[in-house]
């Protein structure tokens, strides 16, 4: 999906889901729309119906940032959200140079981050590009996720692995709320960078693969991982509740460490014990098909 259609769908998207209540503005007249008429968006936004059109066909090139704040504040868009229509705004109109700037960007893991990640010998931990791929891994990490690791088609890369690997729904317990998390975050990343060729062969690759997929993609929602709870279910270790921090790299690798870890005194914590000795006397070679109580 090009910048203009992504501009044009999302704000659609945004405007089909208020109504002209929740707007404080009346409702008067036959609705052929499920939410907000453009009329009523440009009013909110006080701009005319005629520019707003232009900007839901896709148009969001040289819009200022007081109109996309007024039209944030009009669509209600949440934080994430009006982070998206600024990338979006921003991806608008790069010239040929910025274009191909962004083609060649392939970050790598710097040594010292590999070291902090090798460091954490009693926390599951990544290094995660933009893409939802694990570049890095300590062994721990490795062990928790054995089962994408196993699985050559997945390429390190967590948004296949719950797509395609029918193991995934049993791993995550909440698969769906995982699933449409992995979908906004791919979905906010297309906007910084439309012109990431690896990006788009993904979600081309994920669409065509996954009905599942196809479907969250098309509600245009977004999502930024930051702190939250996982909850896993593990073949060898049970259930696990962990939390999760995910750490952005100071530069423009687009690069995060991703650290999980269990409360003191929690059956998590004794998992991930368990689960750091498997990893240790077997090197994850063994069939993780029983659970260890």
């Amino acid at each position: 999906m090009g910048n203009r259609d992504a501009v044009s769908a999302f704000l659609r998207s945004r405007r089909d889901r208020i109504t002209p209540e929740q707007a404080g503005l009346p409702a008067y007249g036959q609705r052929r729309v499920p939410g907000l008429r453009r009329g009523e968006v440009a009013t909110l936004a006080g701009v005319s119906v005629e520019y707003y059109t232009r900007l839901e066909r896709g148009n969001l090139q040289g819009v200022s940032d007081s109109v996309l704040d007024a039209l944030a504040q009009a669509l209600r868009l949440d934080a994430t959200e009006r982070m998206y229509l600024y990338d979006l705004a921003r991806a608008a109109g790069p010239g040929p140079k910025a274009r191909a700037r962004q083609r060649e960007i392939r970050p790598t893991v710097r040594p010292s981050v590999a070291r902090i990640v090798e460091g954490m010998p009693e926390m599951p931990a990544f290094v995660m590009n933009n893409r939802l791929d694990t570049r890095a891994a300590n062994p721990l990490g490795r062990a928790l996720y054995s089962e994408m690791y196993a699985d050559p088609t997945c390429g390190a890369n967590v948004a296949r692995f719950a797509f395609f690997n029918p193991a995934a729904r049993r791993f995550y317990t909440d698969w769906e709320r995982m699933a449409r998390f992995a979908v906004g975050a791919l979905r906010i990343e297309a906007g910084k960078s439309p012109y990431d060729r690896e990006l788009s062969n993904l979600i081309g690759e994920l669409s065509t693969r996954s009905d599942a997929f196809r479907v969250m993609w098309a509600s245009h929602d977004v999502h930024v991982f930051r702190e939250s709870t996982k909850r896993l279910n593990h073949p060898l270790v049970g259930d696990l509740e962990l939390d999760q921090e995910t750490m952005s790299l100071p530069d423009e690798s687009g690069l995060s460490v991703v650290v999980y870890s269990a409360p003191p005194g929690t059956a998590a914590e004794d998992g991930l014990k368990l689960l750091a000795s498997w990893s240790a006397t077997t090197g994850q070679k063994q069939d993780a098909g029983t659970v260890i109580r």
